[in-house]
Parts: C-alpha cells; sequence; structure tokens
C-alpha cells in the first residue's frame, strides 16, 4: 500500500563498523542507482554510518578507488557515528553483517521495523548465497572490488523491496 513519505523519514541509512569502507560504498552505489528510479525512490535520500566510527574520517582508499573504477565518486565521503536521531529516524536500516544488526537492536530501542541486512533480500532468492559482505578493511584492492561487486549484486532486490513499500 503506498504511503506518503514523512517529512522525518526521507531516507534510508546503511550501516556498518567505521563507515570508511563499506557502508560509504553501499551509500554511493544506491544514490546511483537511484538517480534511475521514478516516483518515491527517486525523493530518497541515502546515509551511511558506522556503529563505531568517528566522525570526519575520509573514506578509505581502495573504497574510493573500487568506487571510482564504476563512475562513482565518494571521495567527498566523512565517517558519522551511528546516532539515535539517524538511525530512528530512518525509513528502512540496511547493515553488512549480523553483528552490525545486534549492535544496532541493543544500542537503539526505537529501531526502525525494516532493519535488514543488506544482501538479505538477494540472499532469499538464492539460498546458498552468503548473507553478509565482508569487511575489506586493510585488504588491497581486490578485496575492495569484491566487497562492492556483492553490494552491486543485492542491489536489485532492496530497490525491489523499496519500491513495494513505498508502493
Amino acid at each position: 500500500m503506498s504511503s506518503p513519505l514523512s517529512a522525518e523519514k526521507r531516507h534510508i541509512t546503511f550501516v556498518c563498523t567505521g563507515n570508511i569502507c563499506r557502508s560509504p560504498m553501499a551509500e554511493g552505489l544506491i544514490r546511483h542507482a537511484l538517480k534511475t528510479e521514478t516516483g518515491p525512490l527517486r525523493t530518497l535520500a541515502v546515509r551511511s554510518v558506522g556503529i563505531a566510527a568517528f566522525a570526519g574520517s575520509p573514506a578509505s582508499d581502495n573504497a574510493v578507488r573500487a568506487l571510482k573504477k564504476v563512475s562513482i565518486d565518494i571521495s567527498a565521503h566523512r565517517s558519522c557515528p551511528a546516532t539515535p536521531e539517524i538511525i530512528e529516524t530512518s525509513l528502512a536500516v540496511f547493515a553488512m553483517t549480523t553483528s552490525h544488526l545486534l549492535v544496532l537492536r541493543r544500542r537503539f530501542p526505537r529501531l526502525p521495523a525494516d532493519t535488514f541486512l543488506m544482501r538479505e533480500f538477494y540472499a532469499a532468492a538464492l539460498p546458498n548465497a552468503p548473507l553478509e559482505i565482508p569487511d575489506p578493511y586493510g585488504f588491497d584492492l581486490a578485496e575492495y572490488e569484491s566487497c562492492r561487486d556483492s553490494m552491486v549484486e543485492a542491489i536489485p532486490s532492496l530497490l525491489a523491496f523499496l519500491r513495494k513499500k513505498l508502493g
């Protein structure tokens, strides 16, 4: 059923640990994907945060490089810690791992009902597909590209969920 987006719940949030690798990559990929959408999806804002992030750190060099290879620029990204204001006012929250989900559930009592793993919808259609997106931090560019590609796989099913949610 279609429902108008409230003024405060017009964003989706991606969560990882430090908000310098996975969640900024997911944010950049989804922002890029939303540019081709019409209707309510096009009006969504996208954020990323970290459950153990320091404010103001840039995205890792390899995260920037991995996305630059697909013509997406996240070089202006600066890390942001997960706060009640950001998490609890999100339309939906997408975490990279089950441990991120556990921390979110413990830390934020008013966590949105629509809180999932980023690959949850994709993995539901392919039972042997991994649910989690491994942390590439400290590894070479190939690991970041693999991380990026695992996110790209999940985007169509994530967008399908959002289309259905927004009517």
